[in-house]
């Protein structure tokens, strides 16, 4: 073998919560696991940029009020199965895999019992969370669970570039009739620009979501939508990727400046405003409020910019919060980050508006993360569709939906390798050819590189954002479809770098 080459049990394709719980579970099981993550610092995910906190079992919570919850956060479109299995495995999976075994410092009442807030459309307080910054303290933890286990090798600063298929491996035109089959991915690894090819018997996509093909989004830089973009490639089935959720308050300035606000803001009792310092919310959810599902908000606060005329929202905790709520250490991210704007969340109202958040749809699986009809890949995470969310996604429920999928995708692709353990691939490997990068020579130029950008995400959020309609779908369709074939070309004569990708 030569060292563009490599071999392995499990190709795990990211490094988040459902990324790694996967790669410890498989691990555990004594796989060996090789995860990529395509930013140089492998903490630097979507898990570790999540506020607001993780679901787990609040006081009289059966599992079925969390899936009810569930189902109607995303409008009854979402498959009761996933909803059932999320609410059966998840809480304990929480507490023995987050806090017993990696120490995930959650925060904790007077008495030691764990602290649990409320959020939109929930029913009951039953969201963990460390502050503000609950993403980050489970990824910190998760990361440096993963370099210590001796059967897990995690390479920053790599990028899948795509699915290694039947095409690449198997000669008989006949057995394209047959299922598919997935047997590692070419990674380019960014540090010196070879694309490596490394072959496994399973490989799981867990790359994330999209947000950053909008204008306005709180998503990490790395979602770029790359794993349903290799997914589409393969011809793998895609499911809702037009239920993008948008969150309804990040922070605005005119700037450009957009950082989330978490939905545990609200949940502490803060307003929503609009300019004339009105509390429309009264008019849209007079029941719920600002507890109102993320659509629905999202919306309404649309509806009252298009009204007033204004850029924004107010959301008003300061004159609006539960009593005796330090506001500065509930939430120390947030408060961090206004004070470096001259902004105070104890004192002042918030400009807010929506931005891309996460996707509900992506790669089709069943409840194991599994690609129906391809051997050898799974799914985890925002990059897959589970039909959990539906329509809409419940606030905090995308961490437990990775963590619940990829623990379960850990240990089918144990099953996976050891059913397949007795089969020779070595004579399958050896037809796999390395990249072809002939043609590929010239250096990315950035001006046309950021320009194509530009215009992918003025588009998608004018046209394919909040508020969609026949007449711009169809623009859209239109200018994307012509910026495609020029972005092909540009491709085709490029030298392979992330920014293109």
């Amino acid at each position: 073998m030569t060292p563009e080459v490599e071999v392995v049990d499990l190709l795990v394709i990211g490094g988040g919560i459902a990324g790694g719980s996967c790669a410890l579970r498989a691990a555990d099981c004594g796989l060996n696991v090789l995860t990529v993550v395509k930013a140089a610092n492998p903490r630097n995910t979507a898990t570790e940029w999540a506020q607001g906190g993780i679901v787990a079992e609040g006081d009289e919570d059966p599992p079925e009020l969390l899936v009810e919850d569930i189902l109607e956060a995303g409008d009854h479109i979402g498959w009761p199965a996933a909803a059932e299995q999320l609410a059966a495995m998840g809480p304990d999976l929480v507490m023995e895999l987050l806090v017993d075994r990696l120490g995930v410092p959650f925060d904790r009442e007077p008495n030691g019992d764990m602290a649990k807030g409320v959020e939109a459309a929930h029913s009951r307080s039953r969201i963990l969370h460390v502050g503000d910054a609950t993403g980050y303290a489970i990824q910190q933890k998760l990361t440096e669970a993963l370099k210590a286990h001796e059967r897990i090798d995690v390479v920053s600063a790599h990028m899948a570039v795509d699915l290694i298929t039947r095409s690449h491996h198997d000669p008989d035109p006949s057995r394209a009739y047959a299922p598919d089959r997935v047997l590692g991915a070419y990674v380019l690894d960014e540090t010196t620009g070879a694309v490596k090819t490394v072959l496994a018997r399973c490989t799981i996509l867990a790359t994330g979501g999209l947000g950053h093909i909008f204008q306005h989004t709180t998503n990490p830089p790395s979602a770029t939508g790359d794993g349903v973009a290799m997914a589409f490639r393969a011809g793998l089935p895609i499911r809702n990727l037009e239920y993008v959720q948008f969150h309804p308050s990040a922070f605005f300035s005119a700037q450009g400046d957009r950082f989330l606000i978490s939905e545990a803001v609200r949940g502490e009792g803060a307003w929503l405003l609009n300019s004339r310092g009105e509390r429309f919310m009264e008019r849209y959810s007079p029941d719920q409020l600002e507890l109102a599902p993320r659509d629905e908000l999202a919306r309404a606060i649309h509806e009252e910019m298009a009204a007033t005329g204004h850029p924004c929202v107010y959301l008003d905790l300061a004159n609006h919060h539960r009593e005796g709520l330090d506001i500065a250490e509930r939430f120390p991210q947030i408060h961090a980050f206004l004070r470096s704007r001259n902004l105070d969340l104890a004192s002042d109202p918030i400009p807010v508006v929506p931005a891309a958040h996460y996707s509900c749809g992506g790669v089709l699986v069943d409840l194991d993360g599994k690609v129906p009809d391809v051997r050898g890949l799974y799914a985890v995470g925002e990059v897959s569709c589970t039909g959990l969310h539906g329509a809409n996604r419940l606030a905090s429920t995308s961490l437990l939906e990775g963590l619940v999928w990829g623990w379960k995708a850990g240990a089918a692709c144990v099953d996976d390798v050891e059913a397949g353990a007795s089969t020779d691939l070595n004579p399958v490997y050896a037809r796999i050819p390395a990249w072809d990068s002939a043609g590929s020579e010239d250096e990315v130029d950035p001006v046309l590189f950021q320009q194509d950008w530009n215009s992918i995400r003025s588009t998608m959020w004018n046209y394919a954002g909040i508020v969609r309609t026949r007449r711009r779908l169809k623009r859209a369709c239109d200018d994307l479809g012509y910026l495609g074939h020029r972005i092909e070309r540009f491709y085709r004569s490029t030298r392979l770098s992330r920014e293109l990708l």
